[in-house]
């Protein structure tokens, strides 16, 4: 049963990681946001075909009230509580079956 909870153990941390990674990548395009990008630099590029595809329905479902894009804040809040909630569970899970 050991070999499941590590495995177990191990497909979290690969999830916390690559959730984190995620939210350093929405950060950046935030960031990059501000200033006035080059389009065709292969960085914004990257940073915008990574964050494009969650960051528009929530933009769609938010809308501009306020005049500021707050989808990256609701993604990353969305990341903590994903990291918080379902990847911790799944590591008490792990533990608790070695």
């Amino acid at each position: 049963m050991f070999v499941v909870g590590n495995t177990l153990l191990g497909f979290a941390t690969v999830l916390d990681y690559a959730l984190t990674f995620y939210s350093w990548i929405v950060i950046a395009r935030a960031l990059i946001s501000w200033v006035n990008p080059d389009p065709w630099n292969p960085i914004v590029q990257f940073l915008t075909r990574a964050t494009e595809p969650i960051l528009v329905p929530i933009r769609r479902r938010l809308g501009w009230g306020m005049g500021v894009d707050l989808s990256p804040l609701v993604v990353i809040v969305a990341i903590w509580f994903l990291q918080i909630a379902v990847v911790q569970s799944i590591k008490d899970f792990a533990v608790r079956m070695n």
